[in-house]
């Protein structure tokens, strides 16, 4: 193997650059005009402008044109699609995965199942799509055939609610994976989500790197992995991880993938669930967690050996299990606003840095966040001598991470990880739906951004108007610092409103603070109007008052802003149109989210701000409902 192409993006496409680059193989990226300074591209030894990372034949087309003698996939993408892999075989180019006829077969969890019957592989009890829905034993999962990541996915609790649930799944199934086929299986109501990391090469050879569990999930998409799974016996880990091999060796696997299990809490059964043909998000931790020949191994550097026909070079024996390792998914999206997506410019990203930490990620300072792609922005991995050590080192990377400029799941990942239940590993596949996690409060955000405001303002030049503390024979009065209420900071005597904060480093919008005796630390960026903070991960926003700003509507006006940062999939009405409260006004839709826009009251449509196609921004005004005078006299009547 002599150059490489990665027909992905992002992270993924960085870390599979890197382990090439280590074996002295040449690198070409593909990248959309949209992608075009990302990490990814610049990072490559020579970089392909693309339609679309989905568009097979420009994807083959630019390997051929670049001389690559074989592809990465990556993740996500055309890396589990038979098509492409039959694509690049037709071009006489290595897939650095399995072949399409094997890709055909694990690739859907419908041919999945039936190879693992034939291996001997315990699967999920199942019902036809034809069965009558009186026939069924309830709780059923109805799930797209065709994919993952939690789309196409519907849990069904009574007969009456199935006809409603597979319309709905095959909707979505059809337009995330171009595919409508639907299973019906038993529905696990206390479940863990474990699978298997295996390897083969094309000279029969078929191993296991042990298990990660995936059970912190949230509706069925990955938030926090580990490696080993925390809790099962010994006799658990026996029967998924011999019964991945059998499966692998089954169907003729080559390179690596992962096979999936659902570990059932009431009865400690563990069902096959399907295979990834591909490398996982996830495969940092194993990396970490495992040791082959007593030293971590680079998955990425054993699949290109393996694409390139060398044998394994170890036996099942020569791997063990030498730690654990726990990786959070960093996601652009506001997790305490409704896990809705964000955009815009990462005006600052600060990653940790510690011997115990291990960053994935291809977001940089002032790189532009788009809701084009996937929202993972990157992968946080702590690793310990056990479990507890590597969970306590994630908790201090997450409060090294800092990104500044659009909101992120930083905060909340932090939280989550800091959690009894997680620490003590008592979770399932459904913990977290259920879960309430506490948003941290913004104290230390606010004395942070004060504290710094008053610093800059007494720095600067002075102005007539400027808060410089000064009065006529005493000593300086404490600087009134605007935010959305006024916090008066006196740098003299170490105070901000009530508390006593003395300060510790301040460089480089790092601000480190002792606050009634306890360090905070937290990273600041003061703008003239905006004013932001990372305190332990979450991203708080300050906006100065504007006295001269004109009134604007209030909320409860009858106008529906973008909740996000998107792409309008829908416009159901049109200006002049009557409607009445919660009708369904349009559809937007970003980063595999899609979300409804709901009339906040009867009324007429005075306005339509954008039509389908269109990308708007967060807050941007896409329909303004007017109430008719007696409906506005009823509700003002109502509040008195």
């Amino acid at each position: 193997m002599k150059t490489l192409l990665i027909a992905n993006r992002g992270e993924i496409a960085v870390r599979v650059m890197r382990s090439a680059r280590a074996l002295g193989i040449r690198t070409v990226a593909i990248h959309t005009e949209l992608d075009a300074s990302a990490p990814h591209t610049l990072a490559a030894d020579q970089a392909v402008e693309v339609g679309s990372y989905l568009d097979i034949d420009a994807v083959v087309a630019a390997a051929v044109a670049s001389g690559a003698d074989a592809i990465h996939p990556g993740y996500g993408f055309l890396s589990e699609r038979a098509a492409f892999a039959r694509a690049v075989e037709v071009a006489g180019i290595k897939l650095v995965g399995p072949s399409s006829t094997v890709m055909d077969r694990m690739g859907r969890k419908d041919a999945a199942r039936e190879v693992a019957v034939a291996a001997g592989v315990p699967v999920v009890p199942s019902w036809s799509l034809d069965a009558p829905a009186d026939t069924l034993s309830y709780p059923v999962l109805v799930k797209a055939a065709a994919g993952g990541g939690g789309k196409g996915m519907r849990i069904v609790r009574a007969a009456g609610e199935l006809d409603e649930a597979l319309a709905a799944a095959a909707r979505e199934a059809a337009h995330a994976f171009g595919d409508d086929t639907l299973l019906i299986e038993k529905y696990v109501e206390s479940g863990r989500h474990v699978e298997v990391q295996v390897l083969a090469d094309a000279h029969g050879n078929v191993v296991h790197l042990f298990e990660r569990d995936c059970s912190t999930q949230r509706r069925h998409q990955k938030v926090l992995e580990e490696a080993p799974a925390p809790t099962i016996t010994e006799e658990v880990r026996t029967a998924v991880t011999s019964a991945a091999v059998a499966l692998t060796a089954q169907v003729g696997y080559e390179n690596a993938g992962t096979v999936e299990f659902l570990l059932d809490n009431a009865s400690n059964e563990a069902y096959f669930l399907e295979m990834n043909t591909r490398l996982q998000v996830e495969h940092p931790v194993t990396e970490l967690a495992v040791a082959i020949h007593g030293e971590h191994p680079d998955l990425v550097a054993l699949q290109l050996a393996v694409a390139s026909g060398e044998p394994l070079g170890f036996t099942q024996g020569d791997v063990e299990l030498v730690g654990h390792a726990i990786e959070a998914r960093v996601y652009a999206e506001d997790s305490f606003g409704g896990f809705l997506p964000q955009a815009g410019r990462a005006s600052r990203v600060r990653w940790p840095e510690s011997g115990h930490v291990r960053v994935d990620a291809a977001l940089e300072s002032g790189q532009v966040v788009s809701t084009a792609y996937d929202p993972m922005l990157g992968k946080v991995i702590a690793s310990g001598s056990d479990r507890e050590s590597a969970r306590l080192a994630l908790l201090d990377a997450l409060d090294d991470t800092a990104i500044l400029g659009l909101t992120t799941n930083v905060g909340f990942l932090r939280a989550l990880v800091a959690t009894e239940e997680f620490r003590d590993a008592t979770i399932d596949t459904a913990w977290l739906d259920s879960a309430t996690i506490e948003a941290p409060d913004d104290a230390i955000a606010r004395i942070s951004v004060a504290w710094v405001s008053a610093m800059l303002d007494s720095m600067g030049p002075p102005h007539p108007f400027g808060p410089d503390g000064w009065r006529s024979g005493g000593d300086p009065a404490p600087y009134v610092v605007q935010l959305d209420e006024p916090v008066r900071v006196d740098r003299i005597r170490g105070r901000v409103d009530d508390h006593d904060v003395r300060e510790v480093f301040a460089e480089d919008h790092v601000l480190v603070l002792m606050v009634d005796g306890l360090r905070q630390q937290a990273v600041v960026n003061v703008q003239p109007h905006l004013l932001e903070a990372v305190h332990r991960g979450q991203r708080f926003v300050f906006e100065r008052p504007d006295p001269f700003a004109d009134a604007v509507g209030a909320a409860g006006d009858g106008s529906v802003p973008a909740p996000m940062p998107g792409t309008v999939l829908a416009v159901d009405v049109a200006v002049g149109d009557e409607v009445v409260e919660g009708q369904r006004l349009g559809v937007i839709e970003a980063m595999k989210m899609e979300l409804v826009l709901k009339a906040p009251h009867a009324g007429t449509v005075a306005e339509v701000g954008a039509g389908v196609g269109d990308q708007v921004q967060l807050r941007q005004l896409l329909f303004l409902v007017e109430q008719s005078l007696v409906e506005q006299s009823a509700v003002e009547a109502s509040h008195g």
